[in-house]
């Protein structure tokens, strides 16, 4: 069985990650690692590591010590709070991408999954089903950290043979994961908004189409490319997505099971970042080299999110 190292295992995707790795390849073959006290849930089912990623001393000691075959590199600060302190962010998101694919290439291992997103698109990209190669030229610090972090990849894999892999990924939504200063971020909080107090402010105006996914496609997504053969494999990064809409679109839907929410719109900084970013994406080479196909739409993760939701904010209610 695969050994799998995620780190940044207690962000917005990481804690879903390893919890869906562990069910598949058992809890000892999957070591959360991060800076923090892990919650309960990282280390009731498998080891969980105390990791700075910019130790690469310690990176490799613990990759050595684990017998790590793959190695998932979730460490990241997000695009509204790389704006916050671009100098944190290209240290938090270039340097340890560094050491991973550094690490990666000293020991040997399998894989690398270093996810990218599209924040790496910018303004002249085009926006309406944008094509995975395309100029991307993104004006944000976090875009600009992946698209560094895709072309090292890529370099890492053609000069040092690292079987570097990464996906494109659109706004996550989660009901187990907080907001963690993301633009599509909106798209979580509404929900929590919409449950407790039946009215949302949104910081991006009404009609700002970006591509989304539920995170249970997010999880499947990551896996399906972890375990894809790597001969039918001719790209290294990949566009993903599931469903593009608006805030308004959204909040209709909720409406639909929340009869009585009110959404109104009050746009701040988040909105230059959303209108530098793609309105929906073609992700028609991730399926045809590796056959992706994600599996809710928005009314059913409307739905979906919403009974979670009640159900872990203990609200009565279908």
């Amino acid at each position: 069985m695969k050994r799998v190292l995620v780190t940044g295992a207690y962000g917005q995707i990481g804690t879903e990650l390893v919890e869906a790795l562990r069910n598949r390849y058992g809890g000892e073959n999957v070591i959360a690692t991060g800076r923090r006290k892990p919650p309960a849930v990282l280390t009731k089912d498998g080891p969980y590591y105390r990791l700075d990623a910019l130790d690469m001393n310690d990176l490799q000691r613990l990759l050595v010590d684990y017998n790590i075959d793959i190695l998932i590199h979730n460490v990241s600060i997000l695009s509204a709070a790389g704006e916050q302190n671009p100098q944190l962010a290209w240290e938090t998101n270039v340097q340890t991408s560094y050491n991973v694919l550094e690490a990666a290439r000293i020991i040997g291992l399998d894989k690398v999954m270093i996810p990218s997103s599209i924040a790496a698109f910018g303004p002249s990209t085009p926006r309406e089903n944008t094509p995975n190669d395309v100029i991307m030229r993104p004006t944000t610090i976090y875009g600009v950290t992946k698209v560094a972090i895709e072309l090292l990849g890529e370099y890492y894999a053609r000069k040092f043979n690292v079987d570097f892999r990464s996906l494109r990924y659109p706004g996550i939504i989660s009901s187990e994961a907080l907001p963690g200063g993301g633009t599509t971020d909106y798209a979580v909080a509404i929900f929590y908004e919409a449950i407790r107090n039946k009215h949302y402010t949104s910081f991006l105006a009404k009609d700002t189409r970006l591509p989304m996914m539920y995170m249970p496609d997010c999880l499947k997504s990551t896996i399906d490319l972890i375990e894809a053969d790597s001969k039918k494999l001719v790209h290294r990064c990949f566009n993903v997505t599931a469903v593009s809409f608006t805030p308004e679109e959204l909040a209709a839907e909720i409406k639909k099971v929340i009869p009585d929410f009110v959404c109104d719109y009050k746009p701040d900084f988040h909105q230059a970042i959303a209108d530098s970013w793609p309105k929906s994406i073609d992700d028609s080479v991730a399926r045809k080299e590796w056959g992706w196909k994600p599996e809710y739409d928005l009314p059913a993760m409307t739905k979906d999110m919403i009974k979670k939701l009640k159900q872990k904010l203990s609200i009565p209610g279908k």
